[in-house]
């Protein structure tokens, strides 16, 4: 088994993994239909960290541990400041297993009070040539309670609780979703993400609109007030909105006081691409949307005067990209794309470079 280990280690360590994933594993994985080696890549996570050993071999290939990284971010402290967006882990299966690839912080999600199978196949896009994925997802998942039963098993991993509503419940009964799902993951997750920006669920971004958007806001931040103990909200915005949008997001955020916005979930836009699936319906991301996404954290930022945390997603595909969010006013950043086009040493090279700052 020592030997093994060390075989792998001498493969896969970090200063090896970049080029060894790009030239060898991403290319296999890239050569079958995405959603389905998205499973086959869960079932061989969950399969090899079974084995004894293999998942301190990968928190000590993976995981940069200093405590100089810890961050303190809405009343939470964060190992480190880089997190695993929602999407990645829906229904709460690995997240134990991908916290060993150096991650400070997971988040599950989206998740509804019914499951739901989402929108039919396919609906899952690689776009190579732009480093960018399409996808129409639809909020596939087991529904809340099943995530639940898993979540009660957590040992020490930060996780965030992605909430949407389900596709068949019109918008007039939105904020009844999202109350059950505040309801059901309040003891077993640290954090709540509002999920009203995913392109993938008709009309579900009419929810944004300043109006029925603060009414559901303030509904789960009463819900909130009135626990024991408060658990930070979150709010998720598309990168399409408009500077008028994002200025009506602040003072939302502001009148609600929830903790604070991720910026940002998928674009519809499709500038500047060169892939054929381009013409996919569905939200990009990506390198694509690295450019935008920064954008919105800065105006945000700034139009605020820094009032309200920022969690920073969308295009992070180098330690210079999670940076350039991080000096733009995010303060911490999320992976999803990047993770899969780069590799779990992303995450490493992520802190290493954050490091030498401090």
């Amino acid at each position: 088994m020592y030997v093994a280990k060390q075989q792998l280690f001498s493969i896969f360590a970090p200063h090896n993994y970049k080029p060894m994933y790009k030239l060898l594993i991403r290319p296999i994985l890239f050569s079958f239909d995405p959603e389905k080696v998205h499973y086959f890549t869960f079932s061989l996570i969950r399969f090899v960290s079974k084995i004894p050993g293999f998942q301190a071999l990968f928190k000590s290939l993976y995981e940069v541990q200093d405590s100089r990284l810890e961050t303190e971010v809405f009343g939470l402290k964060f190992k480190n400041p880089v997190g695993l967006a929602a999407g990645f882990d829906k229904d709460a299966k690995l997240y134990k297993e991908l916290s060993n690839f150096g991650f400070g912080f997971i988040e599950i999600g989206t998740l509804t009070p019914k499951g739901q199978e989402g929108n039919p196949k396919k609906r899952l896009f690689r776009l190579r040539e732009d480093n960018a994925i399409i996808n129409r997802m639809g909020f596939n998942n087991g529904g809340v309670h099943d995530a639940v039963a898993l979540l009660k098993k957590n040992k020490g991993v930060l996780i965030g609780g992605n909430i949407g509503k389900n596709k068949l419940t019109p918008n007039e009964e939105a904020t009844s979703d999202y109350e059950i799902c505040f309801e059901a993951l309040y003891d077993y997750v640290d954090y709540f993400v509002v999920n009203v920006s995913s392109p993938n669920t008709p009309n579900l971004r009419a929810l944004q609109d300043k109006e029925p958007l603060t009414q559901l806001l303030q509904t789960l931040q009463n819900k909130n007030l009135a626990k024991p103990k408060q658990k930070p909200i979150l709010l998720k915005i598309a990168p399409d909105l408009t500077d008028e949008q994002l200025l009506d997001i602040i003072d939302i955020v502001n009148e609600t006081k929830i903790a604070g916005v991720i910026a940002t979930n998928t674009t519809i836009s499709r500038e500047g691409l060169q892939s054929e699936n381009k013409v996919e319906m569905g939200g990009l991301s990506g390198k694509p949307l690295a450019k935008r996404s920064t954008e919105v954290i800065r105006f945000l930022s700034e139009k605020s005067n820094k009032s309200f945390p920022i969690i920073g997603v969308g295009g992070v595909h180098s330690a210079a990209d999670a940076l350039e969010k991080l000096d733009a006013g995010a303060s911490l950043v999320q992976l999803y794309t990047g993770f899969i086009y780069e590799g779990p040493a992303l995450v490493k090279a992520i802190n290493k470079e954050i490091l030498k700052r401090l």
